[in-house]
């Protein structure tokens, strides 16, 4: 029997009081179609009602992909347990799922994104839930906010601490979908679905085997549909037997605001100089400053922000391929990509599962990643999760804490603080305005990072900023560099609200750094 049906067709199918686990990147691998017959129908029939949702990363974003806005309706969403949530410009109006979140509405959790697969994997398994060491002293233990983002999700905790052979863990519980909604590219009239436009997989399978174990239903959403027994059972990422119903929607974006890059997917890889290099600017010194601690040979994992131009560093001064970028959602190798499609990259070498990704990195596996910042505190403790002034411009901690709960290397990058005007010349940076919003804080408004607890397991710590560096000591934050042209008293200890710790033996940045143009020269000297 044919399990080809309409979004309108499924979306009667969900129950009150279901718990639907969504497979979803922002525009990546979105079943968008799927939760917007969902939300029309609670717009006229008034159900589903009270759902509770799940989303590993992000489903949908602020440019066209509504996602987990179609379901931010009051009284269908009653929780929601999220690795990251749509974001967006500071101008831009809020999600209506963030808004909700604010005022209340619906009890709302941030909760890492690798240990979200890891408690649908465990609902899989039928085992009682993860225990794990990732998040402890940061935002995540619940001795400070146990991944809560407003009250009604304190009342209802989704983490408790526990000890095991005399150890401290956190436990949490297993999830038990009642409904997976996933993605994929073709589906046959039996359901086996394959990927092959896709910029990534995510966590398909794992969804779908949470639910169809727990006696759910696996809807999955499709650009196309093919006859039974085409399909290519190599290509085969989820077979049918976990799938119950299809639903062909041949105009689905393949990520954010992206129709179909056929580099993304990996059916076409483009000439390295069709890559747009970095204009110079004060954050492309940066990007220079963290390729320069980067050795051949190594895995490095990549952020948003600054860190995201570092491949096209390597590219402009001659090093693409020293090193292999591992992000998230899957992708090994290639050239990460910016802007829209971050996310996704191009040329990748290989496609892994989402959750087997953040079993690599929850083990740090890798050698090195490269983040970004909000706030820093002087015992190198870091926020890159909670903006309480403008929620929707940080996504949440998604991959965050998974990547650095045992990072061997970290390197943050960001500006000092904020609103400063920068210019440069001859090879020195000039501080036309002084920012007023200082992120070397005494007081973080989250920790999604513990530098204590990266001392106690030796992990080396690195930060960079457009005026100095600085390094993650047992005293402390420690200025280790100094640009050229920067007063070490007024342009960074008096900008910071904290002490910081002065290396005795700091010295000048590269003053190459500081100039447009790579040189056979300056690419020795990296």
């Amino acid at each position: 029997m044919s399990k080809i049906r309409t979004a309108t067709n499924v979306a009667s199918l969900v129950e009150d009081g279901a718990i639907v686990a969504v497979n979803s990147s922002s525009g990546l691998c979105c079943p968008d179609a799927i939760l917007a017959a969902l939300g029309a129908r609670f717009r006229t029939e008034g159900a589903p009602r009270n759902l509770t949702t799940i989303h590993p990363i992000a489903a949908g974003d602020m440019f066209g992909t509504k996602g987990v806005d179609h379901l931010a309706q009051p009284g269908m969403i009653s929780k929601i347990i999220g690795g990251s949530y749509p974001s967006g410009p500071s101008s831009a109006e809020p999600p209506v799922i963030r808004q909700m979140v604010k005022r209340n509405e619906v009890a709302a959790y941030n909760v890492p994104s690798g240990i979200i697969f890891d408690m649908l994997r465990e609902g899989a398994a039928k085992r009682p839930g993860v225990m794990t060491k990732v998040g402890l002293d940061t935002f995540v233990d619940p001795t400070q906010e146990g991944c809560a983002m407003n009250e009604a999700a304190q009342a209802e905790p989704v983490v408790s601490k526990i000890e095991f052979m005399g150890e401290e863990w956190l436990y949490f519980p297993a999830i038990h979908p009642t409904v997976a909604i996933i993605r994929a590219t073709t589906g046959d009239e039996r359901g086996n679905l394959t990927f092959e436009d896709e910029g990534a997989y995510l966590g398909a399978m794992e969804l779908a085997l949470a639910a169809h174990n727990n006696g759910g239903i696996v809807i999955a959403q499709v650009r196309r549909v093919a006859q039974s027994g085409t399909l290519r059972p190599h290509d085969v990422r989820v077979p049918g037997i976990l799938v119950d119903y299809v639903v062909e929607t041949p105009d689905q974006l393949q990520t954010t605001a992206t129709p179909y890059d056929p580099a993304i997917s990996g059916e076409v890889f483009k000439p390295l100089d069709s890559f747009a290099l970095p204009e110079f600017n004060v954050a492309k010194v940066m990007a220079r400053r963290v390729a320069r601690e980067l050795q051949p040979g190594w895995a490095v994992n990549i952020g948003f922000g600054i860190s995201a131009n570092v491949p096209r560093i390597l590219l402009e001064e001659g090093r693409h391929g020293d090193v292999t970028w591992v992000i998230e959602q899957g992708a090994v190798g290639g050239i990460p990509l910016l802007d829209f499609k971050f996310g996704c990259a191009a040329n990748a070498e290989a496609f892994v599962a989402s959750p087997h990704q953040f079993t690599y990195f929850q083990a740090g596996g890798f050698d090195v990643s490269l983040l970004s910042f909000l706030q820093i505190h002087p015992n190198g403790s870091v926020n890159v999760s909670k903006l309480s002034a403008q929620p929707h411009v940080t996504a949440g901690s998604g991959g965050f804490v998974d990547i650095t709960s045992r990072a061997r290397r970290i390197i943050f990058s960001g500006y000092f603080n904020a609103g400063a005007k920068f210019s440069i010349a001859d090879g020195r940076l000039i501080i036309e305005r002084e920012g007023k919003i200082a992120k070397i804080v005494d007081e973080l408004e989250q920790i999604s990072f513990s530098g204590p607890r990266a001392i106690a397991q030796d992990q080396e710590v690195l930060y960079v900023t457009e005026r100095c560096v600085m390094q993650l000591t047992p005293d402390g934050l420690m200025v280790t560099e100094i640009a050229p042209g920067i007063d070490l008293q007024t342009q960074i200890l008096d900008q910071a609200q904290a002490p910081l710790l002065v290396s005795p033996t700091l010295r000048l940045m590269d003053a190459s750094l500081f100039h447009p143009h790579v040189t056979p020269a300056h690419r020795a000297a990296a």
